[in-house]
C-alpha cells in the first residue's frame, strides 16, 4: 500500500493574506445630494408588534382604551385595538433618518399629520419621503433647509401616515466625512487607516 503524503505543497499555497482596506459605507446625505423631486424608499418594512403598541401607549401615558383594552376594543367599528398613532409617526420617522437626517443638525418641524388609516398589531409599515423644496440660509453657511414629504404605508399599500418633516442638513464641506470617521464616530475608534 503506498503512502500519500497529504501535506501540501508549500509552492502552491498562497501564504499572502488578502489585501484589508478601510471602506467607507453610507454616511447619508448631505444638502447639496438633495434634489426637488427627487423620491426616497427607506430600506426595511417593520412589523409592528403589541409590545411596541403595549409600551409607547405606557411610557407616553396615553389613556385611550383604544390601544390597551381588548374587550373595550372589540366593541368599536375596528374590532380590536388600533397601534398608537405617535409610535406610527416615529417609526416613520425613524425609517427616513438614514435617507433624509443622518446628517441633520436639527429638525425644525413637523407639518401637516394626517392618519390615513388605522395601523393594528402585525401590520408591517414602510415608509419613503420626497424631497419638496430646498434653500440655503444667509445667517449659517454650513447648512442648509431640505423640506420633505414623509409617506408610511402598510403591507397591503394602504397609506396609514403623511407628514411634512423640514431638517436642517450639514453641507458636505463642513461635515468631511471619511471611512474613518462616518457620522456618529469619534476620531480614534476602531480600525484606522493605518491599521490596514
Amino acid at each position: 500500500m503506498a503512502e500519500t503524503d497529504d501535506a501540501t505543497d508549500p509552492e502552491e499555497t498562497d501564504d499572502e493574506s488578502p489585501d484589508k482596506r478601510l471602506v467607507e459605507g453610507w454616511h447619508g446625505r448631505y444638502y447639496e445630494d438633495f434634489a426637488v423631486g427627487d423620491i426616497y424608499k427607506h430600506p426595511f418594512g417593520r412589523t409592528v408588534t403589541e409590545t411596541d403598541n403595549v409600551w409607547m401607549t405606557n411610557i407616553t401615558m396615553n389613556l385611550n382604551p383604544m390601544h390597551f383594552n381588548e374587550a373595550y376594543a372589540a366593541e368599536t367599528e375596528f374590532g380590536e385595538r388600533l397601534v398608537d398613532g405617535t409610535f406610527v409617526i416615529a417609526l416613520a420617522v425613524g425609517m427616513s433618518v438614514i435617507d433624509v437626517s443622518v446628517n441633520a443638525t436639527a429638525n425644525l418641524g413637523y407639518d401637516d399629520i394626517r392618519h390615513h388609516n388605522p395601523v393594528f398589531h402585525g401590520d408591517t409599515i414602510f415608509a419613503e419621503s420626497e424631497v419638496l423644496s430646498k434653500r440655503e440660509l444667509e445667517s449659517r453657511d454650513h447648512v442648509g433647509i431640505v423640506e420633505t414629504e414623509l409617506r408610511a404605508y402598510n403591507q397591503h399599500g394602504d397609506l396609514v401616515l403623511s407628514l411634512e418633516r423640514t431638517p436642517m442638513v450639514l453641507k458636505r464641506e463642513h461635515a468631511e466625512p471619511s471611512a474613518a470617521k462616518p457620522p456618529g464616530w469619534l476620531e480614534g475608534i476602531g480600525t484606522q487607516p493605518e491599521d490596514v
